[in-house]
C-alpha cells in the first residue's frame, strides 16, 4: 500500500528546512536542514524512502515568495509532485508566539495534508518571461520617479522653483535647461541630475515600445484588444493582467477573482455582529495597484462621453466588446461619482478598482451578457 508523506519545506536562500508529515500517523518526522540545493531534497526524500520501507508518494511544497517558480520547476522535472502555496491562504495557527523554519516547515507540511490552503498559479514559460520583463519596466518606472523628486528637491534647497502648474512638461524642462547656479560645483550636480532623467525616461520610452511588440504576439493580441476597451486599461496594464492571472477560467466567479486581487473587504464578525474592515490586500499586489492606478480616470470626463482615444481603441472591436465595455465605462464613471461625493477619494478609487476587476473577469470569460 502506498503511504503519502507530505513534506513542508522553508526555503531560503541560506539553507532550505524540511520535515515530513503523515496523516496516517498524525506524526512528524525527519526533520531536517540542509543546503540551498534541489538534489539535497531529492537526496533527502531517497533517504525517507528507504528508512519508511515501503512505497511512498510524497507531496512537497513551500511559500510563494524569493525563490518564484525555480525550485518547483527542479522539482516536477525530476517527478516530484509540488505546491507553492499563497501565504496569505494558509490556516493560521491560533495563539503562535513563536516563529522558527523548523516549525514553519511543520506548518507547511499540515498545510498541505489537509488542504487549507490554495496554491499559487504556476505560469508558463512566456508568461513568466514576459511578465519579468514588465516588472523591470516598473522599476525603471520607479527609478525615474525618484530621480524627479531628487531633482525637484535639488532646485527647491538653492531657490528654484518653478512658477508653472504641470511639472516635467516642455515648458518646466526648458526651465530646468535655463538655470544657472552660483557655484560650478552645483551646476555640475545639477546637470548630473538632468541627464539621468533623459536617460532614465529613455530607457522607459524604449520598454513601453517593447511592450507594445509583446502585446501584438499571437498568444496575447485578442485579449489585450478587448481589455483596453475599458477605461484607464492600456497595452502594458492589459498585458501585465494576462501574464500574471494565466487563465481567468481559473475563478469561479467575479468576485473570487476581486478577492485574489486583495480587493474585498476584511470581516471581523462574532456572534450576531458583523464588522467590515478595509480591503484585504492579500493576493497579487502588483495588479492591484495597477487596477487602482487604473480607476483614477474615472475622476475626469462625463458620464456617456467617449474620448477620442478611448474611440481609437474601440475601433474595429465586436460590437458586443463595445457594447460590454461602454457599460462598465458609464457605471464605473457613475460610482466613483457617487462614493466620492460623500466619502474619501482613495475609498472611491478602490470601490471603482473592485468592479473594474469583476468587469475584466467578465470580459476574459466571455460572460458579457
Amino acid at each position: 500500500m502506498t503511504s503519502i508523506i507530505y513534506v513542508g519545506m522553508d526555503v531560503h536562500t541560506t539553507n532550505y528546512t524540511l520535515c515530513c508529515y503523515s496523516i496516517e500517523e498524525n506524526q512528524i518526522f525527519a526533520q531536517v536542514q540542509v543546503n540551498p540545493d534541489y538534489r539535497e531534497i531529492l537526496r533527502y526524500l531517497n533517504q525517507v524512502q528507504s528508512q519508511r520501507g515501503g512505497n511512498c508518494k510524497f507531496i512537497c511544497g513551500y511559500e510563494a515568495g524569493g525563490l518564484g517558480y525555480s525550485l518547483y520547476h527542479e522539482l516536477t522535472y525530476h517527478g516530484i509532485e509540488c505546491i507553492i502555496l499563497a501565504p496569505s491562504t494558509m490556516a493560521v495557527i491560533p495563539g503562535k508566539r513563536i516563529k522558527t523554519d523548523a516549525r514553519d516547515a511543520e506548518h507547511i507540511s499540515k498545510c498541505l495534508a489537509y488542504h487549507t490552503y490554495s496554491a499559487v498559479h504556476i505560469p508558463s514559460q512566456e508568461d513568466d518571461a514576459v511578465k519579468e520583463y514588465i516588472r523591470m519596466r516598473d522599476d525603471a518606472i520607479t527609478t525615474l520617479k525618484r530621480i524627479k523628486q531628487q531633482t525637484i528637491a535639488f532646485c527647491v534647497r538653492h531657490g528654484k522653483q518653478y512658477d508653472g502648474r504641470s511639472y516635467w512638461t516642455k515648458r518646466h524642462l526648458d526651465w530646468l535647461e535655463s538655470l544657472k547656479f552660483d557655484h560650478p560645483i552645483l551646476q555640475e550636480t545639477f546637470q548630473e541630475y538632468l541627464i539621468q532623467y533623459y536617460q532614465a525616461s529613455e530607457k522607459v520610452d524604449i520598454y513601453n515600445i517593447r511592450i507594445e511588440e509583446l502585446a501584438q504576439r499571437e498568444t496575447y493580441r485578442e485579449h489585450v484588444q478587448k481589455l483596453v476597451c475599458f477605461r484607464g486599461i492600456a497595452v502594458h496594464t492589459a498585458l501585465s493582467l494576462l501574464v500574471e492571472v494565466g487563465d481567468f477560467h481559473r475563478f469561479k466567479t467575479a468576485q473570487h477573482f476581486a478577492s485574489y486581487l486583495g480587493l474585498v473587504p476584511g470581516e471581523h464578525s462574532s456572534g450576531g455582529k458583523q464588522i467590515h474592515t478595509g480591503i484585504t490586500k492579500a493576493g497579487n499586489t502588483h495588479l492591484r495597484r495597477l487596477l487602482v492606478e487604473s480607476s483614477q480616470v474615472f475622476s475626469r470626463g462625463v458620464i456617456g462621453k467617449k474620448s477620442v482615444k478611448l474611440k481609437a481603441k474601440q475601433e474595429g472591436k465586436p460590437a458586443e466588446i463595445i457594447a460590454y465595455a461602454d457599460k462598465a465605462n458609464e457605471r464605473l464613471r457613475r460610482k466613483y461619482t457617487k462614493i466620492a461625493s460623500h466619502s474619501k477619494y482613495n475609498i472611491a478609487k478602490t470601490a471603482v478598482a473592485r468592479e473594474l476587476a469583476c468587469f475584466i473577469w467578465g470580459m476574459m470569460t466571455d460572460n458579457i451578457a
